[in-house]
C-alpha cells in the first residue's frame, strides 16, 4: 500500500500543505467543513503523520545539517568552512554528514537529519542525472513537511528550493580558452564526474573554446575516470595515442596525480604539456610547478548557502519564492601553464 502523505492529500484537496496540516491539527484558521473534510479523507485513507518530520516543525534546535559527497575535495571543506563561519556568526551549530559518493548513504543521511536533529539542511547530492527519479522523492518529501532545503554546486532540477551553483559552463569555456591563447591545440580532459551535471557543463564550455578556434571536437579526448582505476595506466595510452599539450583535470587531486606522472614520463610541465585543475586548494600550489587552478569560491558558496537557509528557517526569505544563485568562477594562473604571448 502507497503511503499517504500531505502532498497528497493537499493535491486531491487543491489546497496548500499548510492548510492540510492546519486542518490535521485542528486549526480554527480552517474553516470547519474544510477541516472535516480533510480529517474524514486522510482517516479513510489510513494517512499515518510522519511525527519525526513534524517535530522539526514544532521546535528549532538552532542546527543545521550539511550533506556533502567527500572530505578530499578541497573545494567542499572551504564551503564548509563559509558555513560554518556564517552559523556561529547567526547563533548556528552546523552536523556536517559524509554521503561518500553513495546515494543510499545520501538518503539514510537525509531521513536522519530530517527526522528533527536540524532546522534545516543543506545538501550537494550524489544523484546522477540517471539515478534521480527515486532519489527525488525522497528529497521532495522534506520539502513537502517544510524542512527548509539549499542544495549547492551538485543540484537536482526537479527540486523546488534555493540553490547556490557555479558556472561551470564558464568554468571549462575559460580554463579552455586559456590553453588555446598559450598555444595548446590538443587539449585533453581527464573527468571523475563524468556522470553529474557539473561535469557535462564543463565539457560543454570546452568545446565552445574548441568551436570559437575551429578546432574539431575529439570525443576521444575526454577520458572518464573512477576511483578505483590506474590513472598512469590509462595516461600511458592518452599520451601515446594523441599529441596532447594541454589537459584539464576535472578536480584538484585528480590535477595533481597527473601532473606527477607525466612528469615522470619525462615530460616537461608546462613546456611539453600544460595542465589546468579544478578547485584552488592547498595541493595545487605547493607541488612543483605550482598548479594553475579554476577557483570556485568555494567559501564564498559556503556563506551563501547558510545565510540562505537560515532567512529560511527565520522567515526572513519570501516563502514559496525559490532564488538560483550563479557564482563566476576565477581562474588562478601559475607554473603548470605557459603564459599568453604578448602581441
Amino acid at each position: 500500500m502507497i503511503k499517504l502523505t500531505l502532498k497528497d492529500i493537499a493535491k486531491h484537496f487543491e489546497v496548500s500543505i499548510s492548510t492540510v496540516s492546519k486542518s490535521l491539527h485542528d486549526s480554527h484558521e480552517i474553516s470547519h467543513e474544510l477541516k472535516s473534510k480533510i480529517q474524514t479523507y486522510a482517516k479513510e485513507n489510513h494517512y499515518k503523520p510522519n511525527k519525526v518530520a513534524l517535530n522539526l516543525l514544532n521546535r528549532s534546535t538552532k542546527s543545521i545539517g550539511v550533506i556533502i559527497p567527500n572530505i578530499l575535495n578541497y573545494f567542499f571543506v572551504q564551503v564548509l568552512y563559509g558555513i560554518e563561519k556564517v552559523a556561529n556568526e547567526r547563533g548556528y551549530n552546523i552536523i556536517s554528514c559524509i554521503s561518500d559518493h553513495s546515494l543510499k548513504k545520501e538518503a539514510m543521511t537525509l531521513e536522519l537529519l530530517s527526522s528533527g536533529s536540524v532546522d534545516g539542511l543543506i545538501l550537494s547530492s550524489v544523484a546522477s542525472e540517471k539515478q534521480t527519479s527515486t532519489h527525488v522523492g525522497k528529497i521532495k518529501e522534506i520539502v513537502d513537511y517544510q524542512i527548509p532545503l539549499v542544495m549547492f554546486d551538485r543540484v537536482i532540477d526537479a527540486i523546488e528550493c534555493d540553490k547556490v551553483i557555479v558556472d561551470d559552463f564558464q568554468a571549462g569555456y575559460k580554463a579552455t580558452k586559456y590553453l588555446l591563447d598559450t598555444g595548446c591545440r590538443n587539449i585533453g580532459i581527464i573527468t571523475p564526474i563524468n556522470n553529474t551535471k557539473i561535469g557535462r557543463l564543463r565539457i560543454e564550455g570546452y568545446k565552445q573554446a574548441l568551436n570559437e578556434r575551429e578546432i574539431a571536437f575529439d570525443d576521444k579526448l575526454i577520458t572518464p575516470i573512477e576511483a578505483k582505476d590506474d590513472l598512469e595506466f590509462i595516461l600511458s595510452f592518452i599520451l601515446n595515442d594523441k599529441n596532447i599539450d594541454g589537459i584539464l583535470a576535472l578536480d584538484e587531486i585528480t590535477a595533481v596525480k597527473t601532473m606527477e606522472i607525466i612528469k615522470a614520463r619525462g615530460y616537461h610541465v608546462p613546456n611539453d604539456i600544460s595542465i589546468i585543475g579544478f578547485t584552488n586548494g592547498q595541493l595545487s600550489r605547493y607541488v612543483t610547478p605550482a598548479l594553475t587552478m579554476v577557483s570556485q569560491h568555494g567559501s564564498y558558496i559556503g556563506e551563501l548557502c547558510a545565510n540562505k537557509l537560515i532567512d529560511r528557517i527565520e522567515n526572513i526569505s519570501t516563502q514559496g519564492s525559490f532564488d538560483t544563485k550563479v557564482v563566476k568562477t576565477s581562474l588562478m594562473v601559475r607554473e603548470s601553464t605557459r603564459k599568453i604571448p604578448l602581441g
